[in-house]
């Protein structure tokens, strides 16, 4: 009781949540699980996270930091006994400075509102989760989220040029350098982004802006089979103009779509999409899309349409705004894997997922970032199905076994949180993983930051 106490002192009763009712509002994020918390805490300064930290060191209370809760891995997720940290107030934009072409936030700003001011400035913040009208970047930090525009321009990591933090014993850390090179001392700032809030608590970020693009488009590509769109997939990697985005729906994706009458503007017969978007100059845009529309033709194409217009663009989109709510009909839960393999295995991968269907009788539908091999394979299964659930359980494990077969890895943005901690030792081997655990020591020694999340047991 003193603990909670001296945590009152610190923050003000106000920004502690103690009632069951206020604590279990915190007591999940998108997994199906849940825990609540012993409180909830939301500190508005650097120097308050650092004030928390230390008095957990104090007292050995676990600390779990959330941003959105709007992960799918438990990477949020409380444990016994722990206090969730939120970041929530934590939601200032620091400074803006676009003659050098970066922003500082807090790790409570939205995501969208990130970009939304740089390009007031004709300049965008490039990566863009799917979540991003609503979640945090304090989560895109911890995770190393992307989005469909990663395949051009990289993942979080790639975007952030330095950090403020407290580590997990109480230290105060500044990594980075708000220039656009860097070579002095380690390079932390990668290091902790990513890092699931296991080694320290990010208090503030400063974001690499880059150039709006002056013109975007997209094209949207229709094939008779899955293996025919894998196949233009390799080829538009393969030729010489990037995509800003390339983006993969499955036979079973399209099959979800039709059944919710989701598919009108699809051409009979389609059982696999390709959406491509090019991005740049006003004048070369039509270029890239004239070489992107060569490299998606070939066997196996059933219709091509391209889009300039805000409207044109919508409309190429409409199955894909539809597939969220499309597979929810499949079945009411959906374990969610974002397995990544080497672009050149992509369809082995596809081939793969529908013979674990069959082995498996499990429905699995597979879409995502195709231009990095990172597919969001979703295995739809009923909770209350014992059976069902045992042999939705084994085919993941297939899954995953598949993906690092063909050369690939467990995560490309989700990260691995608590929910994919088991397979951590199939793709890391024991020397890594002691290092890895060996720095969670240095800046952690008490085990008090985000427990049971990243690494094995």
């Amino acid at each position: 009781m003193r603990a909670m106490e001296e945590l009152q002192a610190l923050l003000g009763p106000q920004r502690v949540l103690s009632a069951e009712a206020e604590r279990r509002l915190y007591a999940s994020d998108e997994t199906p699980r849940a825990c609540t918390p012993e409180a909830v805490v939301f500190p508005r300064t650097h120097e308050e996270v650092a004030a928390i930290v230390q008095w957990a060191n104090r007292h050995r209370v676990p600390l779990v930091p959330r941003a959105a809760g709007s992960g799918n891995v438990g990477g949020a997720l409380p444990v016994p006994g722990c206090v969730v940290v939120g970041f929530e107030c934590m939601d200032q934009v620091l400074e803006f400075a676009p003659q050098d072409r970066y922003i500082v936030v807090q790790p409570g700003v939205i995501t969208e509102e990130i970009d939304r001011i740089a390009r007031t400035a004709g300049l965008m913040y490039a990566p863009d989760p799917g979540s991003g009208a609503y979640c945090r970047i304090g989560g895109n930090l911890a995770m190393n989220a992307a989005g469909p525009r990663c395949v051009k321009y990289g993942a979080t990591r790639e975007h952030v040029l330095a950090l403020r933090a407290v580590a997990g014993d109480g230290r105060e850390l500044r990594t980075g350098a708000r220039t656009s090179k860097y070579a002095t001392g380690y390079d932390l700032t990668r290091l902790l982004v990513g890092s699931e809030g296991t080694l320290a608590l990010i208090t503030e970020a400063t974001l690499r802006l880059i150039p709006a693009p002056e013109r975007v488009a997209h094209l949207r590509a229709c094939y008779a089979d899955n293996a025919a769109a894998c196949a233009a997939c390799a080829r538009v990697m393969q030729q010489p103009v990037v995509p800003a985005a390339l983006e993969f729906m499955d036979r079973r994706s399209i099959e979800a779509i039709r059944a919710y009458g989701g598919a009108a503007g699809l051409p009979p017969g389609t059982a696999a999409v390709l959406l491509v978007a090019a991005d740049g100059p006003y004048d070369d845009v039509p270029r890239q899309v004239e070489r992107l529309a060569a490299a998606l033709g070939g066997e196996g194409l059933i219709e091509l349409q391209s889009g300039f217009s805000a409207a044109e663009i919508e409309r190429l989109w409409t199955a894909r705004r539809a597939l969220s709510h499309a597979v929810k009909r499949i079945a009411p839960l959906k374990i969610n894997e974002d397995v990544v393999v080497p672009v050149s295995r992509l369809a082995e991968l596809v081939a793969a997922i529908d013979r674990l269907a069959e082995v498996h009788r499990i429905p699995l539908v597979a879409f995502g970032h195709a231009g990095n091999g990172n597919l969001h394979v979703n295995l739809m299964v009923h909770a209350d199905d014992a059976d069902e659930m045992a042999r939705a359980h084994a085919c993941r494990r297939a899954l995953i076994e598949t993906v690092l077969r063909l050369g690939g890895t467990l995560s490309g943005e989700h990260g691995i949180g608590s929910e994919k901690r088991a397979f951590v030792r199939l793709e890391l081997e024991p020397d890594t993983l002691a290092l890895m655990r060996a720095l969670k020591q240095v800046f952690d020694p008490n085990g008090i930051l985000n427990p049971g999340k990243k690494l094995p047991d």
